[in-house]
């Protein structure tokens, strides 16, 4: 299949984009290139790509795909609340207006990555794919909007599909320090205290990204009939813990290193635990091969390969919302995250093998 991957230069395009092609289909990315400096260790292998905002993008730049897998957008809660006006414009109204484009151009599939935070303050309930939706911060609302808006084109010829994934973690060229078993695997190794924001009884689901990407391939290459116009959570049921949990792991992956509470850490409002049987149930070809103990090890090793130090995770190079206010106030981006420099426009780039 020839695939448009949209985010294919961020945490998970940057992994999603080679399994891809290692299954033997030719993928295109799209990305407006915010994160290219936060680098993580080796530069991620290059595609032909096309370089563009999600809010740009017109029809005759879809012709000739069999599929859109749409990752790009501002991808956390931080950085959802800076303006939340901005989330709804480009996570939403821009995702909508991307599968618009993609149906009046011929794509007959599309793969839009959701998240469970849709469920957002759910207690200690586990929740599968007919739980009520109860987002708790703009990120989580603007994934609600657009499997609403979405699910309404679907046709005969135009096919949807909706993947709830798990809070992420794992090792990315273009690495996030925001996520859960990411942020608590550094603290540790930079100080020697697993350091918890929360007081650790909130529930979440975690999922690998190379696991996430298994699951945007399964989809893709499923019989249409099992997967139009459905939703799934992505993840494995017995891969639901308490943040208390996670720093126990963590704590006997580190050598050395203690779990230390904030000072001022109470209990965080996003709590859910979700149910993945019917993914597993329903293609059976997507077999998740990750778990944290697994994931905490492959972060550590990580670390130490790069040395990494407090101020760098905790910097804008790897801070997503410090980097972008940096782009801000250096004039680079205007208010509206958009590229003020003649370079951005829109290119296609070759196709370069590089190395990881």
């Amino acid at each position: 299949m020839r695939v448009l991957l949209t985010g294919h230069l961020g945490y998970i395009g940057t992994i999603m984009a080679p399994l891809l092609a290692e299954a033997g289909h030719e993928v295109v990315g799209l990305d407006s290139g915010l994160f290219e400096p936060c680098t993580f260790g080796e530069p991620p292998r290059q595609f032909p790509s096309i370089r563009k905002d999600i809010r740009d993008v017109t029809p005759s730049e879809l012709e000739g795909f069999d599929a859109v897998l749409h990752l790009a957008g501002l991808s956390n809660d931080p950085l959802g609340n800076l303006n939340p006006n901005l989330t709804y414009e480009i996570n939403h109204r821009a995702s909508v207006h991307l599968a618009q484009c993609a149906k009046q151009s011929g794509v007959e599939r599309f793969v839009f990555s959701s998240s469970c935070s849709t469920y957002g303050a759910a207690g200690d309930k586990i929740l599968d794919e007919s739980a009520e939706f109860n987002p708790v911060t703009p990120y989580g609302a603007s994934k609600v909007f657009v499997e609403r808006d979405v699910a309404k084109l679907a046709s005969t010829n135009f096919s949807p599909t909706f993947l709830r994934n798990a809070t992420a973690y794992g090792v990315s060229p273009r690495l996030r320090f925001d996520l859960v078993l990411n942020n608590l695997v550094a603290w540790a190794f930079t100080t020697g205290r697993v350091y918890i924001k929360s007081d650790g009884t909130p529930w979440r689901p975690i999922v690998h990204i190379q696991d996430i990407s298994r699951a945007f391939l399964a989809v893709m290459e499923a019989p249409r009939d099992l997967v139009h116009n459905q939703a799934f959570n992505v993840g494995r049921s017995e891969e639901n813990y308490q943040i208390r949990d996670l720093a126990e792991i963590v704590k006997d992956t580190v050598p050395g290193c203690r779990i230390e509470y904030a000072v001022d850490a109470g209990p965080d409002t996003r709590c859910y635990r979700a149910d993945f049987s019917r993914i597993s149930r329903t293609l059976p070809n997507f077999q998740p091969q990750w778990d944290a103990r697994k994931g905490a090890l492959e972060l550590y090793e990580a670390y130490q390969k790069v040395d990494l130090r407090l101020e760098d995770f905790e910097g804008a190079r790897y801070k997503r919302i410090d980097h972008i206010q940096g782009l801000l106030t250096s004039g680079r981006l205007d208010s509206t995250l958009r590229w003020q420099s003649a370079d951005v426009e829109s290119v296609l780039q070759p196709s370069i093998t590089a190395a990881n």
